[in-house]
């Protein structure tokens, strides 16, 4: 048998391990929380988030797919109309662990995994957003050393336009060009 990618089997073969997570999954939406080895909830995770994103589709495709996994139908008809509902804003992130000790018996390292049910803020999410631009704008002005040219810009718009018409003929940067056209009309 080839090494798996992920590490090794939780139990003794694959099956094992896929009927393994199968009733951690089921066990998971039924109670809403559950407490199990780290390396278990660890490996839980992906598959019941698999799960819920196939519940908040809500089709009967994606039902059959959650059966495949979760064979209790109650624990399918909870998944999808009360847990996928409160998933709904939510684009990811559907659980937790929580590291709570060692067992006792063997001293094996201990978790809780859980479903979140706060309901996610989108207000936080876009005041976050807005101060990480405010903090990139200032440090990139702070950067800048100031210039006749940060002068220039910080000056009302409606005195731009009067100081270009008041600078003399001398200043402008295209009578150059003009004279290089002029020369190349004779030539």
């Amino acid at each position: 048998m080839p090494t798996p990618a992920k590490g090794p089997r939780l139990g003794s073969g694959p099956a094992h391990e896929r009927l393994m997570l199968a009733n951690l999954s089921t066990q998971l939406f039924e109670h809403g929380r559950i407490t199990t080895t780290e390396t278990k909830a660890k490996r839980l995770r992906p598959v019941a988030e698999r799960l819920i994103t196939f519940a908040k589709r809500g089709d009967l495709h994606a039902r059959r797919r959650v059966l495949r996994v979760v064979r209790d139908k109650s624990v399918v008809h909870t998944l999808f109309t009360e847990i996928a509902p409160q998933m709904a804003e939510r684009e990811g992130g559907y659980t937790r662990i929580t590291k709570v000790g060692t067992r006792k018996g063997d001293n094996a390292p201990l978790a809780v995994i859980e479903l979140v049910t706060e309901p996610v803020s989108p207000k936080q999410a876009v005041v976050r957003e807005a101060e990480k631009a405010a903090e990139k704008a200032s440090k990139k002005k702070a950067d800048k050393p100031a210039k006749k040219a940060d002068a220039v810009e910080d000056a009302p718009v409606e005195d731009a336009p009067a100081a270009v018409e008041d600078a003399p003929a001398e200043d402008v940067q295209d009578a150059p060009v003009e004279d290089a056209a002029e020369e190349k009309k004779e030539a």
